[in-house]
């Protein structure tokens, strides 16, 4: 965003015109704006200084507020820095089931139903739902099932659990400043960043690196995002100094390749490429270390076989 309209959001979100705001560590720093209630890290930052800064956005002058972190396994020892650093204890959450969840919404659903039947003049609504029910033979519980249906069909009422989520934690929000011992890596050797992928992989080159600020959870968002490949069938990643190398699935389609050219990391455009020789393990720079990856059973059977590549396409959720 320009300056122009970074300004007009933070009146947008003053003046109650918009409740969330998704951003980067830009807006951890001079943002005030009263009524922000909660501030969620969806990924955790690199050192402490900016996590204050994050999360000095809610709580502010003595009120109320809360910060909500997503953790994961790997990035404890940072969380552990944190609350060194900052000199307060970060408790676990315990995050609702999908049934919960559910249940509130049914809840909140219900309150909204009996609210317009309490306030609002329904006499034509009720002639509407009479001449369907006459010209159609429906009943009434049928007619108000599929009304209801319209009603939360973009977000429905019943959550569909597909896995168990990592549990984040939550902190009050603090003053507390103070930034860890940590040791940033600054030589040319690549940054081993993911394991190997589950299906058979190539190896790609993204203009992309640590020069630009990039992570590896930066690339994997992307690509997860935008070429719609769940991030287990993204493999190793290395991080260079301008560019970086990761390995996707071989199957995949043309139309998602084209696609990832034009995404961007950092605000820098993957225009990614796929390197000479490029199979899953290889090195991508002399004198790099190889990296091993998994081979299926029946990719050494038969790597060129047309059913398996149908199988894995429907794996990956890829559009034919």
């Amino acid at each position: 965003m320009n300056q122009a309209l970074r300004e007009r959001t933070v009146e947008q979100l003053k003046n109650q015109t918009l409740d969330i705001v998704v951003a980067t560590d830009i807006a951890a720093r001079g943002l005030d704006v009263q009524r922000i209630s909660h501030v969620f890290n969806y990924d955790i930052p690199c050192d402490t200084e900016a996590y204050v800064h994050r999360i000095g956005r809610t709580g502010r002058a003595g009120r109320a507020g809360n910060a909500i972190l997503f953790v994961s396994p790997r990035e404890m020892r940072m969380l552990r820095a944190i609350e060194k650093a900052t000199r307060q204890p970060i408790e676990a959450m315990h995050l609702p089931s999908g049934e919960a969840v559910t249940d509130r919404r049914v809840a909140q659903f219900k309150q909204r139903i009996i609210d317009v039947i309490e306030s609002e003049d329904l006499g034509f609504l009720h002639q509407v739902v009479s001449q369907i029910e006459n010209e159609q033979d429906f009943s009434a519980h049928e007619i108000a099932a599929a009304m209801a249906y319209l009603l939360q069909r973009e977000r429905p009422l019943q959550l569909r659990e597909t896995r168990e989520p990592a549990a984040p934690r939550t902190p009050k929000a603090s003053p507390a400043r103070g930034r860890p011992d940590t040791k940033e890596r600054r030589s040319g050797k690549p940054e081993r960043a993911r394991k190997p992928s589950p299906v058979d992989t190539v190896r790609y080159r993204i203009e992309v690196g640590r020069r630009h600020e990039a992570t590896a959870g930066d690339i994997v968002g992307a690509i997860a995002n935008e070429a719609g490949i769940d991030s287990q069938y993204i493999g190793q990643i290395k991080l260079y100094d301008d560019y970086s190398t990761v390995d996707l699935p071989e199957d995949m389609p043309p139309e998602v390749f084209r696609h990832l050219k034009q995404v961007r990391v950092r605000q820098q455009k993957l225009d990614i490429s796929r390197e000479a020789g490029g199979k899953a393990g290889e090195s991508g720079k002399s004198g790099d270390r190889p990296l091993k990856a998994k081979t299926s059973t029946a990719a050494k059977a038969g790597r060129g076989s047309q059913p398996e590549k149908e199988r894995k396409r429907r794996q990956l959720h890829l559009p034919h």
